[in-house]
């Protein structure tokens, strides 16, 4: 019998972003799987998502019931393994017999036949060390952290020196569960209709928990809405909503790292008679910068560039470098980063981020401010790029977050009663202590 459409996707997704790096949500948005149902677009995005949060803690029962070291297996052979346990464990209502024998049809699919035998085997023997589903799985308390929460050794042992062992948790905890999607309001005018555009829509929401002008989506689809009123809101996590909303208010405006455009969105919608450079390194994602910015009647321009060599010789009351990173806040919704990063990576990517700032530095006019942010939990990528910076350039000073956090609560934009958002003068958000994605984010003026 044939793979279900669902199952075929997923592991044709899982195989692309092992061999090819890719993301598997990039993978899931394409073309390529717009014809699936939605019935099976959601089960090839569950399993998925699911088999790369969980990949470690997968591999580790599997590796007990195999008789080949998971080292010599073919990938293809290891991912149906994956894909079937991953069933057997955390979807209930689908059938034992249908994951094996699927899995083991995927590996006929993969022309991996001799191999069809041994899938077999090794499900089966997982299936009966796993008999009763009623219940739902939780990993064993008895096992270490990581492992436990599917994480890399060396990435927990960091977080939990710089965070604590109960943040860290909570931090893993997060980072194994669905992301909700948060929307960003963008205008107060729209507010006022978008209620009832839901609610016929059958869209179900909640007020944002840290920005008044953000939205919580509980249930329903959001391409159901009529296109107008989707013009009105834009997809954006809550941390990446309060780190554009920092910004406050701003004339002229230079986005160095621009794509795919949701802070300089946010900049622009918040300062409607401001004028803004937005800088991207790939021409392609230029390309779709554009066509997203078209929907601001602000004066925007687009430039396909190196934002560590900016081609301009103007300057900014606001530079935002929002700069590429290691995403380790953002695992819940990007699981593949946790198993390609390395320690070494972080200082490849501190290279890169300090040139990316010294560059912003040079185009922020007197008395203007630079925001330096990323999605990363680590200090490499962080306080240690802004304390190399400042020491390289006298003529800034840091500012203390509090006080820009202060004036968004005077203004009722900032509505968060929970954990401090700030770590010291900067910007801190943790998955799992916060209710968003991990954000960094400092401010610096020239003096």
């Amino acid at each position: 019998m044939p793979v279900s459409p669902a199952r075929a996707a997923a592991f044709d997704i899982l195989l692309r972003v092992e061999r090819e790096s890719s993301y598997a949500v990039d993978l899931l948005h394409s073309s390529a799987y717009a014809k699936l149902s939605p019935a099976d677009h959601a089960l090839a995005t569950e399993l998925t998502m699911g088999v790369l949060r969980w990949r470690s803690l997968l591999d580790h029962y599997v590796a007990a019931a195999s008789s080949q070291p998971l080292a010599k297996l073919d990938f293809e052979v290891l991912l149906s393994l994956r894909l079937g346990l991953y069933q057997f464990l955390w979807l209930r209502r689908v059938p034992i017999r249908a994951a094996l024998n699927e899995s083991v049809d995927l590996v006929k699919r993969a022309r991996k036949t001799s191999a069809a035998a041994f899938v077999n085997a090794v499900l089966r023997k997982l299936s009966a060390a796993f008999p009763s589903r009623e219940a739902g799985f939780t990993p064993g308390p008895d096992l270490p952290p990581a492992l436990r929460f599917a994480h890399p050794d060396w990435l927990v042992a960091r977080w939990t020196s710089a965070f604590g062992e109960t943040a860290t948790t909570a931090i893993c905890q997060h980072d194994q569960t669905h992301p909700g999607t948060s929307l960003r309001v963008r205008n107060s005018k729209a507010a006022q209709t978008l209620a009832e555009s839901f609610r016929r829509a059958n869209i179900s929401f909640q007020a944002g928990c840290i920005l008044s002008s953000a939205l919580r989506i509980e249930s329903g689809n959001l391409n159901s809405l009529p296109v107008a009123a989707r013009g009105t809101v834009a997809i954006q996590d809550e941390g990446s909503q309060l780190v554009a909303a920092l910004a406050g208010r701003a004339i002229n405006i230079l986005d160095c790292c621009a794509a795919p455009g949701g802070k300089t969105l946010a900049l622009l919608d918040s300062n409607p008679a401001s004028c803004a450079i937005a800088v991207e390194v790939h021409p392609h994602r230029a390309r779709l910068l554009r066509k997203l910015l078209s929907t601001v009647a602000n004066c925007v321009h687009v430039i396909a560039a190196d934002a560590c060599q900016l081609p301009l010789q103007a300057t900014f009351d606001t530079v935002l470098a929002d700069v590429p990173c290691s995403g380790t806040g953002t695992l819940a919704r990007n699981p593949e980063i946790k198993w390609r990063l390395q320690p070494a990576d972080l200082l490849d990517l501190q290279a890169r981020q300090m040139q990316i700032a010294a560059a912003a530095m040079q185009r922020v006019a007197s008395g203007g401010r630079l925001v330096y942010s990323t999605c990363s939990l680590e200090k490499e990528e962080n306080e240690n790029v802004i304390e190399q910076a400042l020491a390289a350039n006298r003529g800034f000073r840091l500012l203390d977050c509090t006080g820009a956090l202060d004036e968004l609560r005077a203004e009722g934009e900032l509505v968060w009663k929970g954990a401090p958002l700030t770590r010291g003068p900067y910007l801190r958000t943790l998955p799992g202590i916060h209710p968003c994605d991990g954000f960094f984010a400092a401010l610096l003026q020239k003096t």
